[in-house]
């Protein structure tokens, strides 16, 4: 079985490999299976076509349009872990892997809707400013991948089965659309484990109690939708997911019979033989509470030790406008022995709310107050790449970092929508933008100078939505799954046996056939878990699949990382290395 990738080079080598290996007498196989992952040309095609003697020895010859990596059920990347340095760094439209990355990345998106028979409205962040400097055609990156991405659909049209007309919308964005939702402190299950634990992707070796007394064990394990207890807490807070893993194991031990042997009794043959039934369902199911309960006190341990409930005030507090200067100042003052990153985290989430307490020698202050290094606050600055609002060019700082989300309202730059979310945990107040533009865009209310269509729908269409229930103007209406206490979506109806009997997937799963018509967004520059939160989030609430996709996904320390490479001018001068997802 062959699989040959997009890469043109890559894939003339392979077939002119393939054909030695299959043409002659004497064939290196007997039969060939081959898949390409990409569209291929008809010349491709016919190079293999015109050798008589490999076409009969071929078992298929299929394109699979597989130029991406799943992530969740819902998430998935185009494996570009350079994108932020390779498309917003300094001087970065000058070099050819500007061009290359728009143009691989619209070919790997493109293969989504392919695989998924998806033909999308492409809308797009709109350019922010048009007057020729880096700066404008830095913002027009998202118009730029929305044009290629357009012209590889309209070519899917000759793909058999391929819809003529469209099915589902599509919103393309960037980095600068949301630059606090990467540096802040998610308190979900799902973003403390690859915020706070040294996680490779979605694998993380955990340190377990050893058997019986003995010496603790490492094992590697892997956080994704096939664990239940995962896909059950993942988007709780890591209280609630504290909470919920103690109360499991507790039922859990209580209720199974291979727990209560009694052991002074006489036990009857049948009795045994359901305790020895039992005995692998019960080691399996208490090895993976014991893990996620591992991992959960890891986190909390973290959380104390690094004073993280200070920190994540504060942020929020900034976010929402209900902290001053002077807070920010004590608490520096207070933590003088806090890491580097949080600090810098700390900072970066004020100089986006406050630029203008960065102008001029305010910014070195802070820096030694912070004790910050020059080369550590390259993060701050280089924030000013991924653009912002022309008003706050006119800064002596040079900062550009107020965007269009932004309010105005008591300084803040999120809308606090506590009443609307009826959450009782602390620290829950903060969203993405992405939430809001996806609730925006399914009330068809996306502002059309700020979010351009490539293929704008007619005014009369009536077939935006197609749901079993729909409202007057065509659309569903949203419905929202809360409860009470923990959200439908992070929460699913628990079991006796310690796991989720009603998960979300099977919740979600059955119901997409009578949802209406899917909702892709592809960030350009880095996802973060707080937005594959708010997608799965909206699925249930807009009865309306959300999938999200981008270049990467990048916890803070590798998003801060990126930031301060965009100011380096020799960076894209040795090839990017691919990021290797598992």
């Amino acid at each position: 079985m062959l699989y040959i990738s997009s890469n043109q080079q890559k894939k003339t080598c392979s077939i002119v490999m393939f054909l030695s290996d299959m043409s002659g007498r004497e064939p290196l196989y007997k039969k060939a299976f081959v898949f390409f992952s990409s569209p291929v040309s008809k010349d491709f095609i016919n190079n293999i076509k015109s050798d008589i003697s490999v076409l009969p020895r071929i078992g298929a010859l299929r394109e699979m349009n597989l130029e991406y990596f799943p992530v969740d059920s819902q998430a998935f990347i185009t494996d570009h872990d350079s994108a932020l340095v390779e498309l917003y760094s300094e001087e970065a439209e000058n070099t050819p892997y500007f061009e290359i990355c728009l143009y691989t990345m619209a070919s790997r998106l493109a293969t989504v809707f392919a695989s998924m028979k998806e033909f999308p409205y492409v809308r797009y962040r709109a350019p922010r400013e048009q007057d020729g400097s880096p700066a404008a055609t830095r913002s027009l990156i998202p118009f730029k991948l929305a044009e290629i991405l357009w012209k590889c659909l309209e070519k899917y049209k000759s793909i058999p089965n391929y819809p003529q007309t469209e099915t589902c919308d599509l919103l393309i964005l960037d980095r600068s659309v949301d630059q606090i939702a990467p540096v802040i402190h998610e308190w979900t299950y799902d973003a403390m484990c690859h915020d706070l634990l040294n996680m490779d992707g979605n694998k993380y070796v955990v340190e377990l109690p050893g058997k019986h007394g003995g010496p603790p064990v490492e094992k590697e394990v892997i956080l994704d939708d096939n664990d239940p207890v995962w896909l059950e807490l993942r988007h709780a807070h890591i209280a609630d997911a504290s909470e919920r893993l103690h109360d499991k194991m507790t039922t859990f031990k209580s209720k199974n019979k291979a727990a209560n042997i009694n052991r002074d009794g006489e036990l009857s043959t049948r009795e045994l033989q359901k305790i020895v039934q039992a005995l692998p369902q019960y080691n399996e199911t208490v090895e993976k509470l014991t893990l996620h309960v591992e991992i959960a006190g890891t986190i909390n341990e973290c959380i104390r030790d690094m004073r993280l409930r200070d920190i994540g005030q504060l942020e929020q507090d900034i976010v929402f406008g209900d902290a001053a200067a002077k807070d920010v100042i004590n608490l520096l003052r207070s933590l003088q022995d806090a890491s580097t990153e949080n600090k810098l985290r700390l900072l970066m989430i004020y100089a986006i709310v406050y630029p203008e307490k960065f102008e001029g020698d305010k910014a070195t202050k802070l820096m030694q107050l912070a004790k910050l290094t020059p080369e550590d606050m390259k993060a701050i600055n280089n924030m000013k790449y991924l653009g912002g609002s022309p008003q706050s060019k006119k800064s002596s700082s040079g900062f550009s970092l107020k965007f269009d989300g932004g309010q105005k309202t008591k300084h803040a730059a999120r809308k606090d929508r506590t009443g609307e979310e009826e959450e009782t945990w602390q620290l829950f107040r903060f969203y993405p933008m992405l939430e809001e533009l996806l609730e925006n865009l399914n009330k068809g209310q996306l502002p059309k100078d700020e979010y351009a269509c490539m293929n704008e729908p007619a005014k009369d269409s009536k077939s935006q939505r197609s749901t079993n229930s729909t409202a007057p103007n065509g659309r569903r209406p949203a419905h929202s799954m809360r409860s009470r206490r923990t959200p439908a979506w992070a929460r699913g109806h628990c079991s006796d046996d310690g796991y989720s009997s009603d998960s979300v997937l099977k919740n979600v799963v059955p119901d997409f056939r009578r949802m209406g018509q899917r909702i892709f967004v592809f960030i350009i520059g880095g996802a973060t878990r707080s937005e594959l939160r708010a997608c799965h989030k909206l699925t249930a609430k807009l009865r309306r699949e959300v999938i999200l996709g981008s270049t990467s996904f990048d916890d803070p320390p590798q998003y801060i990382s990126k930031l301060q490479l965009l100011s380096e001018k020799d960076i894209l001068k040795t090839p990017p290395k691919p990021h290797n997802w598992s």
